[in-house]
């Protein structure tokens, strides 16, 4: 069968290195070309120095983009939304990794990132991208909105417990550690550019717009309120987020474990990680650096009914390229895994 044929839009950046790096060792897939209009011409591998020798592609400029299979959009923050019926254009599939698709209410749109839409009437067009709660959608979807890389992490940890019904009406508190790589890198703009809008800051104690993905993915109504904030600490890859919920009924630890495992006992990246003993009791996002899982774990105050949740991941693969690529994997039909089984570095 014909390998699927791919380009990356704004590649100079750290997502679209990383996006580059996991579709060059995918079986199924062909990379026609990588963009960057400062970079034009130039061998990828000059911003993108571990593809040396494993690429020879050089960065084309937006003018000279070709039709293929599917487009992944690396732009920075706004760059697609403005350029959305060009890119259709090219690609029956498109996998847009920046914030402008992801809210499917123009309402909240504006609200958190203090603009009008320019293209309202596509945001339900594209399913969220988190494979985890959206696999059935993803496997006819056309196009698809990666979540945000705080967003993915406080998801995948709070979901099952929300689902479950398990959290107390009231406040969830929730405290991002991030590596500096959320920030992006300099872009084909030449400016520097989070395809993770508003990560940029290195401490953010309110109004983090990933939020508003946390809202709308465990659709939570104005009974339970989720307060975020972000600091960046001396890493550069990963985040830890620890959440806080109070549980509504008393529980054991056992029977947490098992509302996890109802919902992601199946899952190919999701680690429950909770040990007695041991230098890694807990997640630790070093031990995930290049790889698309993510580790949770637990700690339960049973006098208090209050439950910490850790949840961790490389913000650059399962926060950004990994999960890209395993939603581009269910779209096509291809297993979920392709590319992505780098299990990390030990030790590290």
């Amino acid at each position: 069968m014909a390998k699927l044929r791919v380009s990356i839009v704004g590649g100079s950046g750290y997502t679209g290195g990383e996006l580059l790096r996991l579709l060059l060792a995918h079986p199924e897939v062909e990379v026609v070309q990588v963009t960057s209009e400062r970079l034009a011409s130039k061998f990828v591998h000059r911003v993108h120095p571990n593809l040396r020798r494993k690429t020879q592609l050089q960065f084309s400029p937006l003018s000279e983009l070709r039709e293929v299979d599917l487009l992944f959009l690396c732009l920075p923050h706004g760059g697609a939304m403005r350029r959305i019926a060009d890119f259709m254009k090219l690609a029956p599939k498109v996998i847009d990794l920046s914030a402008d698709f992801r809210l499917q209410d123009q309402i909240a749109y504006r609200k958190w990132y203090g603009v009008e839409h320019p293209a309202p009437d596509l945001l339900s067009s594209f399913v969220y991208g988190i494979p985890e709660l959206h696999r059935q959608e993803m496997r006819s979807a056309q196009f698809v909105s990666s979540a945000g890389c705080n967003a993915t992490a406080t998801i995948l940890a709070l979901y099952p417990l929300v689902k479950a019904g398990l959290v107390l009406k009231g406040n969830v508190v929730v405290e991002v550690k991030a590596g500096s790589s959320e920030a992006g890198a300099e872009g084909n703009d030449g400016s520097h550019h989070p395809v993770r809008a508003n990560c940029v800051r290195s401490f953010m104690p309110t109004g983090h717009r990933h939020t508003a993905e946390v809202y709308q993915e465990l659709a939570l109504s104005s009974e339970l309120a989720v307060h975020m904030s972000a600091t960046a600490i001396d890493m550069v890859r990963g985040i830890l987020a620890t959440s806080h919920v109070f549980l509504d009924r008393s529980v054991t630890e056992k029977q947490i474990w098992q509302c996890y495992r109802e919902y992601y006992g199946e899952e190919p990246f999701i680690r429950l990680v909770k040990e007695a003993q041991g230098n890694y009791r807990y997640p630790e996002p070093k031990l995930l650096w290049g790889t698309n899982y993510c580790d949770i774990g637990f700690e339960l105050d049973p006098d208090s009914g209050r439950l910490v949740v850790i949840s961790a991941i490389d913000n650059l693969m399962k926060g950004a390229a990994g999960q890209a690529v395993q939603a581009m994997n269910i779209m096509s039909g291809y297993p979920e895994t392709s590319a992505l089984e780098f299990s990390g570095l030990h030790p590290i």
